[in-house]
């Protein structure tokens, strides 16, 4: 969710449950405390909820001093505004004029953490930038994104002063779709192009989505043994109970991200030219699901195996890294 998605009719909504009354009772001007009869307890309850559902910290509404709900929804848009000024991007080895820039995109219940280290991994003058959904790391403040084409729009507002030299999508899982769909939109914008796309551990847009494409709506014990069964995250973050419970929303978000959205009916190849990557033993992708990439690009580079499940890529940094960069200066040849 994103600042465009605070929408004044789920306010009302929002409102009009707590007093228990219609939502066309909760006119943009009413005032609360006159005409809603709105008491401090009834205000803290509505504070409570919408924290909860808009990820604002503690006491914003009461702290505004919103009188109405237009007056409200007017407060949430300036502090989620105010909030997102914290990008989405992290850049390790920032550098004034880089020769390239390298983004890469996360997989479903991660973060940028997934490339740590990786910078030193590329040319000296190459500038990784590793991209970060709302909900988690530096932007844990902010509503989590379940939606894939807000989460594009998101991206694709923080990269586009960034295009400006030679770059690279590489995405890991949940990452390869966002960053596929975003070549797309940049493609249909007539903005700049990646030189190369590389694809990890997901498989090519497919028609009809199967029973495993819907974890999100899985019961939380049967999402966990889920996860476990298919090496769809890390065994640390399944096998503490703790630790679970603070990334379970985190999962099912992106997941129900990937469940809902609906795949382009007769996509156009991209001239963008496309490198393939997975795991030998991924049991969530196989090499047959890699290769159906081969029609969504004009330009497709094949695809690398390397030894390992859905999460190779932990043991395989340099390799993998040396491979993504041979790949770019191919295809920027």
């Amino acid at each position: 969710m994103t600042t465009a998605s605070v929408h004044i009719e789920e306010l009302r909504a929002l409102i009009a449950g707590v007093l228990e009354i219609e939502p066309e009772e909760v006119t943009d001007e009413a005032h609360f405390t006159d005409e809603l009869e709105i008491d401090s307890l009834l205000m803290l309850e509505i504070s409570t909820r919408v924290e909860t559902a808009y990820g604002v910290p503690e006491n914003t509404v009461v702290i505004s001093g919103a009188r109405t709900l237009a007056e409200l929804h007017a407060t949430l848009i300036s502090k989620l505004a105010s909030e997102t000024s914290a990008q989405p991007i992290i850049r390790p080895r920032p550098l004034p004029d880089p020769a390239a820039r390298l983004f890469l995109f996360h997989h479903a219940g991660g973060s940028h953490l997934l490339y740590r280290g990786w910078a030193k991994l590329f040319p000296q003058d190459w500038e990784l930038c590793l991209l970060e959904a709302p909900g988690r790391g530096q932007l844990q403040s902010l509503p989590l994104t379940d939606d894939c084409d807000r989460l594009v729009d998101y991206f694709h507002t923080a990269i586009a002063p960034l295009l400006d030299r030679p770059f690279g999508f590489f995405g890991h899982s949940m990452g390869s779709l966002i960053a596929y769909q975003l070549t797309r939109r940049l493609h249909h914008g007539g903005d700049p192009l990646p030189d190369w796309l590389g694809v990890s551990a997901y498989g090519a847009p497919r028609g009809e989505a199967g029973a495993d494409d819907r974890p999100h709506l899985m019961s939380d014990d049967e999402l966990r043994g889920w996860l476990r069964n298919v090496g769809g995250s890390q065994p640390q973050l399944l096998d503490d109970d703790a630790v679970w419970h603070k990334f379970a929303p985190v999962f099912r978000n992106d997941f129900k991200l990937l469940g809902t959205w609906a795949p382009p009916r007769a996509p156009e190849p991209l001239p963008v030219p496309l490198s393939a990557f997975g795991g030998r033993r991924d049991r969530l992708t196989d090499e047959d699901s890699l290769l159906s990439w081969r029609p969504f690009t004009t330009h497709f580079r094949g695809l690398e195996l390397y030894e390992g499940d859905h999460f190779y890529v932990m043991n395989h940094r340099r390799p993998l890294a040396a491979a993504i960069t041979a790949a770019m200066r191919s295809a920027a040849a």
